[in-house]
């Protein structure tokens, strides 16, 4: 299932960063965050049911983080919650990033894998942004966005597609 949710993270973040960059009203982005966001909810409650819960939570920061944008950029919300909630979605990451990449995780069974730990350091960088973004009011220019197009091809659709192919 993960691969299936990689590809659409994939797409959304590519979406995101190009209609910013490209200055296309954030409402346009809205209905694939939407689809993106609830298509993660749904594959991540599957696997809480099936008991599976690290990753039903970890995957959950992703469905919640593009309903969040959806929901912001259709309401003209104050981003600053959605900063704070990345905020602590970045933190997480780099602790998975530790999990997944170096230590791994007996009672979990993950066997460590540098790949998945860069790949949730690099999510770390992203959702860290809002963090400088939106409660620092650091402006990053042209950097966010672009990060968004390299990570949506580097971190979930290079994956997601070898996933999906049973080479990863």
């Amino acid at each position: 299932m993960l691969g299936i949710c990689l590809l659409f993270v994939d797409i959304v973040l590519i979406n995101n960063g190009y209609c910013t960059l490209a200055k296309i009203d954030p409402k346009s982005t809205a209905i694939m965050n939407l689809f993106v966001g609830w298509l993660s909810i749904f594959i991540n409650a599957v696997s809480l049911v099936q008991g599976n819960y690290y990753a039903a939570g970890t995957g959950l920061l992703f469905g919640f983080t593009y309903l969040f944008v959806a929901l912001n950029n259709l309401l003209h919300l104050d981003t600053k919650p959605f900063a704070v909630f990345s905020t602590f979605v970045a933190v997480n990451a780099v602790v998975f990033g530790i999990i997944e990449g170096i230590t791994g995780s007996t009672a979990l069974g993950i066997t460590p894998d540098i790949r998945w730990g860069i790949i949730w350091w690099a999510w770390a960088i992203l959702w860290g942004s809002t963090f400088a973004t939106d409660l620092l009011g650091v402006n990053l220019k042209r950097f966010v966005p672009i990060l968004q197009i390299i990570e949506g091809v580097f971190t979930a659709w290079i994956p997601g597609v070898m996933l999906l192919l049973g080479v990863w």
